[in-house]
């Protein structure tokens, strides 16, 4: 029988990937552990098993605090804490002593349910009474890979009127999934103080794309992937929604955020309740989805995003973009400052990333993960992209390859972008209608032909760069070869998407017209 709180700290919950050494000393490894044993064992586990892209990204944030209490990284002293960072990694493993004191204290709030009026984990049990239980989400709005509504289906077809119950090893990582990525919008109707109201806003990663430095093992890339707390930071104010004392009032704003633990955690703009099945709690049955704040706003600070400056001077993080390879985004990543027009800023927790990296003595990979999605509800698609070890190239390191990274970038871009312009004037001069929709559909034909293959083109080049620092302004970088290349790539993708009219006169004509635009396009005169 199950225990009908389901703790997460016991229940087998998080899916793990084991690395090779660990699978040829213990080959019937489970695939699941409970988040202590996640921490404890780190060191065994290549990474997270996690199929769903946001769900991957929200669980890390909660698994980046945990692993900065259990190593008392979440204050910035005593003494120097990127060298007790560096005494943890040579340790080889998280602290289990401390892991066992911190869940003996704080197991009792990671219930996912709690029968007993307490407190649910990331949950507000008050939904039960302030919602109205005929109007509840359900566990279909609860799972962003169902269709609810009148949303189309994506890998599973469920009926609003007969839903599938969800286990509740999925409906915690999809409640996680919702109080980073929530849609804004209309949720269940929650009455508070007499007033109701069922309005909320987007969540806090709602249409953004973070990046997180990875190493060989999980236990790196949570070490790594850790933020030095400011020299004001006390862990007994920076407190993670379970270690609050209370419930906050939704009737108030946010309570404010005072370091990398709450900011991690404490941002969500929206309320949850799991209601599990009567009778088998590891089921999940409906939810409660609403909004937590009647007035004000977490602010977006997160650290793993990249920030940028819109038209109207409006710093936002860069948006995923499921037709977008990561590698266009590595410039921004290796570059403290990679300029341009939007002025993107490296992720702030890079610049600690990358000491680690050095003190590890191998580079560290960095993996994407965000969600392709509209600023209000429409959900589009997983973004997800890892690359090869890079950070050792990044600007503090390696001068000469972080801004050559930037140029081959540059070039690959400048001839999509040709691309795109050639392959829409083609089909406005066939069709002679400038407007016609198909002129698009022309041009998402050749970035898929394009991009794929620029990508290769990239990662190639990359890697010949040099990394000994004696090439300092190039790196080795062959701009002309380069810039050959990329045209190619252009160019045949130019030819594939027009083939089908090029046997005629008027379509040779369009064609031959158009083909200009790859080399930048008429000139013109100067006076």
């Amino acid at each position: 029988m199950p225990d009908p709180r389901f703790p997460l700290h016991e229940e087998p919950c998080v899916p793990v990937q084991w690395t090779t050494q660990a699978l040829i000393t213990h080959p019937e490894l489970p695939a699941s552990l409970t988040l202590p044993d996640v921490l404890t064992r780190s060191h065994e586990i290549a990474a997270l098993a996690v199929p769903d892209p946001p769900a991957y990204a929200a669980l890390l944030r909660i698994l980046y605090p945990l692993t900065a209490r259990v190593t008392s990284l979440d204050e910035a002293g005593p003494g120097d804490w990127a060298r007790r960072r560096l005494r943890i990694l040579d340790d080889g493993a998280l602290p289990q002593p401390h892991i066992e004191d911190y869940f003996a204290r704080w197991g009792h709030r990671f219930r996912l349910f709690d029968p007993e009026g307490g407190r649910p984990w990331m949950q507000d049990p008050r939904l039960a009474h302030q919602c109205d239980p005929a109007r509840s989400a359900g566990v279909n709005k609860l799972s962003m890979t169902r269709s609810s509504g009148n949303n189309h289906a994506w890998w599973t077809h469920t009926r609003d009127q007969a839903p599938d119950p969800l286990p509740a090893t999925r409906a915690w990582l999809d409640m996680l999934t919702w109080h980073y990525y929530g849609a804004a919008g209309r949720g269940s109707a929650r009455e508070v103080g007499g007033a109701s109201s069922s309005t909320m806003k987007a969540g806090p990663l709602r249409t953004a794309l973070s990046y997180h430095p990875e190493g060989s093992t999980l236990f790196e890339t949570l070490l790594a992937g850790l933020v030095k707390p400011e020299a004001v930071v006390r862990r007994e104010t920076d407190l993670c929604p379970w270690e609050w004392d209370e419930l906050p009032d939704p009737d108030a704003d946010p309570r404010p955020v005072t370091g990398p633990c709450s900011r991690l955690t404490a941002v969500s703009q929206h309320a949850v309740l799991l209601l599990p099945d009567p009778h088998d709690s590891s089921q999940v049955t409906d939810a409660f989805i609403t909004w937590a704040y009647r007035t004000g706003r977490i602010p977006r600070t997160d650290p793993y995003l990249i920030w940028q400056v819109s038209q109207q001077g409006n710093i936002y993080p860069r948006p995923a973009d499921a037709s977008r390879g990561l590698w266009r985004d590595l410039d921004a990543l290796l570059l403290a400052e990679a300029g341009g027009p939007a002025q993107p800023r490296r992720p702030p927790v890079f610049t600690t990333a990358l000491e680690f990296g050095d003190a590890l003595g191998m580079p560290l990979a960095v993996r994407a993960l965000g969600f392709d999605q509209e600023g209000q509800a429409k959900d589009r698609q997983f973004v997800t992209s890892l690359t090869p070890p890079v950070l050792a190239h990044a600007e503090t390191d390696d001068a000469g390859t972080a801004p050559a990274t930037g140029r081959l970038r540059s070039l690959g871009e400048m001839y999509g972008r040709r691309l795109d312009r050639a392959v829409r004037r083609a089909h406005s001069l066939y069709s002679d209608n400038k407007k016609a929709k198909e002129a698009a559909s022309w041009a998402e034909r050749a970035a898929a032909v394009y991009w794929p293959r620029a990508q290769d083109e990239f990662w190639a080049r990359f890697r010949e760069l040099d990394r000994s620092g004696a090439l300092l302004l190039e790196a080795g970088l062959d701009r002309a070869a380069a810039r050959t290349a990329f045209l190619r790539l252009a160019e045949e993708a130019y030819a594939t998407v027009t083939a089908p009219i090029s046997h005629t006169p008027r379509g040779a004509k369009a064609v031959t017209q158009a083909r200009i635009e790859l080399y930048g396009g008429h000139r013109r005169p100067t006076r």
